[in-house]
């Protein structure tokens, strides 16, 4: 059967801890990015290096309301057992999501495009967008033409990451006509990821989550 989710309300929940079988043990801490500008309510998600102004991204087929939502990064910070911690610990980003509404989400469901069929996947696969520059990134889907130079490491994008500084790795973009983007390294690098919907028990959108695969799917308690 497809890839299962877990529920992301725990990647985005100070202190959630966990373990890889080696050890090394990781702590989860949320982090807001900035708020995404939607006027049209169509989400795309994708690596901006390679497909933001590439005219080749598909939004998410489900539509939300227009408006300005909180983008945030679930950090992981990651120690190795008796190896000491150096001037900047070592962090990864485990997830990104957009939160569409404040409100408990009751299942999630997986992003497809239209001929994806969840139940033709195998055991643990998924549908996701490919990365190929190590990040990724949230925008509406009107934002697609006003971050000129992207592709060329230049331009509002470009600047944005490189000013993220030593914090964690995460940035807000302003592009033209007040379009935002918010941007996150992905996780332990390039690979391809899945998005998920959350929807609260009545049925609507509580936000969007893409997993980056840095927790471990089947958790080894944390000491």
């Amino acid at each position: 059967m497809p890839m299962t989710p877990p529920d992301y309300a725990w990647h985005f929940t100070p202190g959630s801890a966990f373990a890889y079988e080696d050890g090394i043990t990781g702590t989860l801490a949320p982090v807001v990015i900035g708020d995404v500008t939607m006027p049209t309510g169509r989400v795309v998600a994708c690596d901006p290096f390679v497909s933001l102004g590439q005219d080749e991204v598909e939004p998410f087929s489900v539509v939300v309301e227009p408006g300005r939502y909180r983008a945030e990064a679930a950090i992981a910070t990651l120690v190795r057992p008796g190896v000491p911690q150096g001037p900047r610990p070592h962090t990864r980003v485990a997830a990104a999501r957009l939160v569409i509404r404040d409100t408990p989400t009751a299942h999630w469901e997986m992003v497809v495009e239209e001929g994806q069929d969840p139940a033709a996947l195998g055991e643990d696969e998924f549908y996701g967008y490919g990365v190929d520059a190590g990040t990724g990134c949230f925008y509406d889907a009107a934002a697609d033409g006003s971050f000129p130079g992207t592709e060329n490491e230049e331009g509002a994008v470009w600047a944005a990451m490189e000013g993220a500084g030593e914090g964690p790795d995460v940035f807000l973009a302003e592009g033209q006509d007040g379009h935002t983007l918010v941007g996150f390294t992905s996780g332990w690098g390039d690979g391809c990821y899945p998005t998920w919907i959350g929807r609260d028990a009545e049925g609507r959108v509580t936000c969007f989550v893409t997993d980056f695969l840095v927790v471990p799917t089947r958790l080894v308690p944390a000491a």
